[in-house]
C-alpha cells in the first residue's frame, strides 16, 4: 500500500488553488484598475481632460520624459552603490545598472507583475554581466528596501506639508496616510530584520520555501539561498556605510525630482494657484497611494483617483487632475516600450554581453 505522505502524484486541491490565486492576482488587479480608470474618465468631462492634456503640448511632454530619464538614471546609480566595489560584481559598471534600471521600470509599469516582477528580472539580468546570482539578488533586496524606505520619508514630508493646509478633508487624509505609513514602517523593519537578524532569516527561509511551493510546486522549495545571506552581510558591512548612504540620498533625490514633472505639467496647463508645497504634496501622496495598490499594475485607476482626490484639495478640477495623471503616464509608455525591447534583446544575447577578457 502506498503511503499517502509519499504519494506525490495525489492531487493537492488546496495547494493548486493557492497557486492559481497567486498567479491570477495581477490579472485581477489589472481588470479592477482598468474598470476604475474607465469609470473616472466616463464620469468626468472628457473634453476638459483632453483640453488640459493638449495644453501640455509636445515640448512639455518632452521635458517631462527627460525628467523621468534623469530620475531613472539616479535610481540606477543608487542601485549600483549597493554593491559597488564588492567581489562578485563581475563587469557590471554604471552603464549596466542604468540600462537594467530602465528594464525594471518598463516591466513594472507595463506588465501585470504586481510592481515587483521587473526587480526580479533586473537581478537576473545583472548576472549577464558576470555578477554572482547571490550578489545580484541581494542587491535587489537592498535597493528595494532603500527605494521603499525613502518613499516613506517622502510621503512623510507630504503629510507634514498637508497638515499645514486648512480644512477637515486635508487633515483626515493626512491622518489616513500617517496610519498607512505606520504599517509601512513595521513592514520595512521586518524587511531589514529578514536581511540582518539570524532569527528573522530563519522565518524568511520558511516563507520563501512556502512561496516557491505555492508558485512552482514542492520540488522548488529546496532551492539554495544561503549565498544570498552571505552577500547581504557583505553589502551591510560597516565599511560600506558611505556607499549605502549615497544610495539612500540618490533615491531621495529621485523622489523629489518626480515633483518637477507635475510642476512642468501645471505650468503648461496654466494653473498658477498651485505652489511648490502643493506640488510636493500631490507628488508624495499620489505616489504613496499608487504604491499602496501594488497588486494593480502601475496603479491603473488608483493613480487617477489619487490625483482627483489630491487635486480637489487645492482647487484643481477633476478634468485637470485626470490630465495630470495621464501626463505622468506618458513617460511610462515612451520609456517603457523601448525598455521591454531592450529586455528581450538582452535575453537573446545572453552569453555575449560580457566583453572579451584581455
Amino acid at each position: 500500500m502506498t503511503d499517502p505522505a509519499l504519494d506525490t502524484d495525489r492531487p493537492r486541491p488546496a495547494r493548486s488553488l493557492g497557486r492559481a490565486v497567486l498567479r491570477r492576482l495581477p490579472l485581477v488587479g489589472t481588470l479592477l484598475g482598468l474598470a476604475l480608470g474607465t469609470w473616472l474618465v466616463a464620469t468626468n468631462d472628457l473634453g476638459a481632460i483632453a483640453d488640459a492634456f493638449g495644453r501640455v503640448g509636445a515640448p512639455g511632454l518632452a521635458a517631462i520624459v527627460l525628467v523621468r530619464v534623469l530620475i531613472l538614471l539616479l535610481c540606477g546609480m543608487a542601485w549600483g552603490q549597493t554593491i559597488r566595489g564588492l567581489a562578485g560584481i563581475g563587469q557590471a559598471g554604471s552603464g549596466a545598472f542604468a540600462l537594467l534600471r530602465f528594464v525594471r521600470e518598463g516591466i513594472n509599469v507595463l506588465l501585470p507583475v504586481a510592481s515587483v516582477g521587473g526587480d526580479v528580472v533586473g537581478g537576473r539580468l545583472l548576472t549577464f554581466w558576470g555578477a554572482t546570482g547571490a550578489l545580484a539578488a541581494a542587491s535587489i533586496m537592498v535597493d528595494m528596501l532603500f527605494q521603499a524606505g525613502t518613499q516613506a520619508v517622502f510621503a512623510l514630508l507630504g503629510v507634514g506639508l498637508l497638515l499645514q493646509v486648512n480644512g477637515e478633508s486635508a487633515h483626515a487624509l493626512a491622518t489616513w496616510v500617517l496610519r498607512a505609513l505606520a504599517v509601512t514602517a513595521i513592514l520595512l523593519a521586518g524587511f531589514v530584520a529578514a536581511q540582518r537578524s539570524p532569527a528573522a532569516r530563519a522565518v524568511a527561509r520558511r516563507v520563501v520555501a512556502w512561496g516557491r511551493r505555492a508558485l512552482r510546486g514542492p520540488e522548488a522549495a529546496a532551492s539554495p539561498e544561503g549565498g544570498v545571506y552571505g552577500a547581504l552581510d557583505a553589502i551591510w558591512a560597516p565599511a560600506r556605510r558611505g556607499n549605502l548612504a549615497a544610495s539612500i540620498l540618490l533615491h531621495l533625490a529621485a523622489w523629489l525630482l518626480g515633483a518637477v514633472e507635475i510642476g512642468i505639467a501645471l505650468a503648461c496647463i496654466g494653473v498658477p494657484s498651485v505652489g511648490v508645497a502643493e506640488i510636493l504634496i500631490i507628488e508624495a501622496l499620489s505616489q504613496a497611494i499608487k504604491s499602496a495598490a501594488f497588486p494593480v499594475p502601475s496603479g491603473l485607476g488608483v493613480q487617477e483617483g489619487g490625483f482627483v482626490l489630491l487635486g480637489g484639495l487645492f482647487g484643481i478640477d477633476a478634468g485637470t487632475a485626470l490630465a495630470l495623471s495621464l501626463v505622468k503616464r506618458v513617460p511610462d509608455v515612451v520609456l517603457g516600450l523601448p525598455a521591454l525591447i531592450l529586455w528581450q534583446t538582452l535575453e537573446a544575447r545572453r552569453g555575449t554581453i560580457l566583453p572579451p577578457r584581455a
